[in-house]
């Protein structure tokens, strides 16, 4: 976390009472990504400032440090290198470091990532596990039914998705990128014309009551000629954006659909541990009306990833997810693999549903939205983080259009439609609707539309 300092002084050019006030980061530490990423050096910016409080200017603010967001400014400095040219990028995170919130069972399509950094093999990427097997099975109460797998998980990876983002954050840096963990964007700042000139974070040294602790610092005002806003899934200043510039209905889409994932990492016995392993169930312990399903991934080092999700438009409201969670630990086909283990993490997301109908128009007057902001989870693969990837790249690459070209940010929408995100979304689309039906029905809809 950098602290701010004050050097005031009078300015001889103005009159008595004028103050110009130069604010510097002290010890610049932008993030501990990466510990050996010691070829950063320290840079000072000068601050203007506001009556209330300080402002600092790029051209390029990036608001999250997710897939997305780290992938739109990894693509930006690339093509700065590329062009002989530079653009300054900041990326706020909210989280204490990069990755601190990110969440997710992962099975992890390479597709992005081997078009953003091809070489990522060889620049020893955290991700080692190959996928060696890929069941699916439909579970009653006592029993796990073998069925064909819809899934193609072939060449793909068992992750942990947050030390992937660390380490791409160690890249970004290198890349000349500033990345500033511990603050969280809370609000976003517009000109005179209603245009999106950056976002204000949040205050700090607040206690309950709303009163102010001796620590309290005012926010910073963090401007940009661009803003990207890749929060993930229902982010709350996307949200704000798409109702002020109506997007949705500018994009012809239809509302968002959400589902909660709970997920637990587990260490188990060196026996049970199958690295690479891929499992994934529909059934018990939901009913028929409600849409979700569960997974079991073997990662390295004897951990594993399970969870459950648990679409948000049940019906029943005496269901508890937490609860279901605990009964599919239970079934007879996989307490097994947890008896002797210990729980070493916890936590749960939410999840885009809408898919290719809820996609909305994304570009909004100084900036765009990106990754699960938006909305691109392809469903029936329950994957999103290559496809948010692709997604930063593209809206890098409309602004480095932008400050080199000349041209405006809707070149990331028609990037988009040409791009194979949309492919993907386009061919899953009927996939979660059919569900509605429930879980019989959408099984054979579903099998039939794919």
């Amino acid at each position: 976390m950098f602290k701010l300092s004050s050097l005031l002084f009078k300015s001889k050019s103005k009159s008595k009472n004028a103050l110009t006030i130069i604010r510097t980061f002290n010890n610049l530490q932008p993030c501990n990504a990466s510990t050996h990423a010691n070829s950063r050096v320290p840079i000072s910016r000068n601050f203007c400032t506001a009556p209330e409080r300080d402002s600092i200017e790029y051209d390029v603010v990036i608001v999250g440090a997710g897939p997305a967001g780290l992938s739109a400014a990894i693509r930006l400095k690339q093509l700065c290198r590329e062009n002989d040219t530079d653009l300054s990028v900041c990326v706020l995170e909210k989280g204490s470091e990069v990755g601190a919130h990110i969440l997710s069972g992962n099975v992890f399509e390479p597709r992005a990532l081997d078009e953003l950094l091809p070489q990522w093999k060889q620049q020893e990427a955290p991700i080692s596990t190959p996928v060696s097997s890929d069941k699916f099975w439909f579970l009653t109460k006592n029993r796990a039914i073998s069925l064909p797998s819809p899934f193609d998980n072939k060449g793909n990876y068992v992750i942990s998705l947050s030390q992937l983002v660390r380490w791409m954050g160690a890249k970004a840096e290198e890349l000349g990128v500033e990345i500033y963990p511990g603050f969280a964007a809370s609000e976003i700042l517009y000109d005179s014309d209603n245009k999106v000139i950056g976002i204000g974070t949040n205050d700090m040294g607040i206690s309950k009551d709303g009163s102010k602790k001796e620590t309290f610092q005012r926010g910073v005002e963090v401007k940009g000629q661009i803003t990207l806003l890749s929060e993930g899934c229902r982010g709350s200043l996307s949200e704000q954006i798409m109702k002020k510039y109506n997007l949705r209905e500018k994009g012809g889409a239809e509302h968002q659909t959400y589902a909660l994932g709970i997920k637990e990492v587990w260490e188990i016995d060196e026996e049970k541990h199958q690295p690479g392993a891929v499992l994934h169930t529909l059934g018990w312990p939901l009913d028929h009306k409600t849409y979700g399903g569960s997974f079991l991934y073997h990662m390295k080092d004897r951990q594993i990833s399970l969870g459950l999700v648990v679409a948000l438009n049940y019906q029943n409201p005496f269901m508890n997810p937490y609860e279901e969670f605990q009964k599919f630990k239970h079934h007879p086909a996989i307490k097994p693999f947890l008896e002797g283990g210990t729980v070493i993490q916890y936590g749960a997301r939410t999840l885009n549903e809408g898919g290719f109908q809820s996609v909305p128009y994304p570009v909004f007057p100084g900036g765009a939205i990106v990754g699960c902001s938006a909305g691109f989870l392809n469903v029936p693969k329950i994957k999103g983080t290559h496809t948010a990837m692709k997604s930063g790249m593209l809206a890098a690459e409309a602004a480095f259009g932008v400050f080199n070209e000349g041209l405006d940010m809707n070149t990331y929408w028609d990037a988009l439609r040409n791009s194979w995100i949309w492919e993907e979304l386009y061919k899953s689309r009927n996939y979660r609707p059919a569900f509605k039906y429930g879980l019989i029905p959408g099984l054979a809809l579903s099998g039939l539309e794919q």
